[in-house]
């Protein structure tokens, strides 16, 4: 016989603790016997575990003791090119140190969306590894408890962050700048850019690189036009930009916003290089095969992920102390997209 209806979440070491008034550490000393909690806090727990009917199941056991060999992943994106790097990085150093490792999906940006997933993320015990691209992955850095172990991996921040900031990134802001300092040195007037969103400012890291290249060089700075992620989002404003003769020089906030572009010039009969020179950013897998090969920045979002990895196992291990950092520098990869602006008549 089949039998329906919804089935109650079994406790956790969390809930035992919140019914009895005490922290998740006091909980763990009472289930393993531990002689520094007073008498009258371990009836108090001793109470609530069998009020809840707490088992002390295998997750348990290692959110108890301290020890559990296990991270999780928490990210609103698991198909991006830079978001799925940095999973990939972060499984493979996580494998190398005989850790296993969940993915928590923030399905949206709702806070009650994204406190759920962090309890039960915090639930399965271990760290934490926060993807902060977006908001959803911004409110669930800043939703995790303090007594947590977690590490961020964020954008190119605006000033360098306190010194007890768990927190990793490639350097955005000078990956833009060299792109567009290399489009302005094969002798365009300016250069156009598509955005991509930024998760915490209102301009990213990347948009304030192409515009202090800019400004470096004395150029023009159009307005920026917003493109989203994907590759129609750079379709619709590589329409726009291919209307205008002026347009000679356009960089992209990623490679798949540049892959919209090429295809908009494209159909409106604009040649690339020739007509207008195009770049990406990031360096995904695609970019050195399109026709023409793209010129892009490349970031090492693997070296990312198993860098937060790293951050989070000396925690874990060693009770090392947190220190913020920049992981790798940017490399300018130039390929056919880009070339010299067309003669002037």
């Amino acid at each position: 016989m089949m039998v329906t209806g919804h089935t109650r979440r079994p406790a956790s070491i969390r809930d035992v603790a919140t019914a009895a008034g005490v922290s998740y550490q006091t909980v763990s000393r009472v289930i393993n016997g531990h002689p520094s909690v007073k008498q009258s806090t371990r009836e108090r727990v001793l109470a609530a575990i069998d009020e809840l009917g707490f088992r002390r199941n295998a997750t348990a056991l290692a959110l108890a003791s301290g020890r559990s060999r296990a991270v999780t992943v928490l990210t609103a994106n698991t198909t991006h090119y830079g978001y799925a790097s940095i999973l990939q990085g972060v499984e493979e150093a996580a494998r190398a140190a005989s850790y296993a490792v969940g993915i928590g999906v923030l399905e949206s940006a709702e806070e009650a969306v994204v406190a759920a997933e962090v309890r039960r993320a915090a639930d399965a015990g271990g760290g934490l590894i926060v993807i902060a691209y977006d908001p959803a992955g911004v409110g669930a850095l800043a939703a995790v408890p303090a007594e947590l172990p977690v590490v961020g991996v964020v954008e190119t921040p605006a000033t360098r962050p306190d010194g007890d900031r768990p927190w990793v990134w490639t350097d955005d802001r000078e990956a833009a700048h060299a792109v567009t300092r290399h489009l302005l040195s094969l002798g365009h007037e300016t250069v156009h850019y598509v955005a991509i969103p930024s998760s915490t400012r209102r301009t990213s890291a990347r948009t304030t690189g192409w515009r202090q290249a800019l400004r470096e060089a004395g150029a023009p700075e159009p307005r920026p036009l917003q493109g989203n992620w994907g590759p129609a989002g750079g379709h619709r404003a590589g329409r726009k930009l291919a209307e205008d003769p002026s347009v000679t020089a356009i960089l992209c906030g990623n490679d798949d916003l540049a892959l919209g572009v090429l295809r908009a010039l494209h159909e409106n009969g604009r040649s690339v290089p020739g007509d207008v020179s195009v770049a990406g950013f990031d360096d995904a897998p695609h970019s050195a095969y399109l026709t023409p090969s793209l010129t892009t920045a490349r970031l090492d979002f693997t070296g990312l992920g198993r860098a937060a990895f790293a951050l989070l196992y000396g925690v874990l291990e060693q009770s090392a102390p947190i220190a913020p950092h920049r992981v790798s520098v940017p490399e300018l990869v130039v390929r056919e997209s880009s070339g010299p602006p067309p003669a002037r008549v």
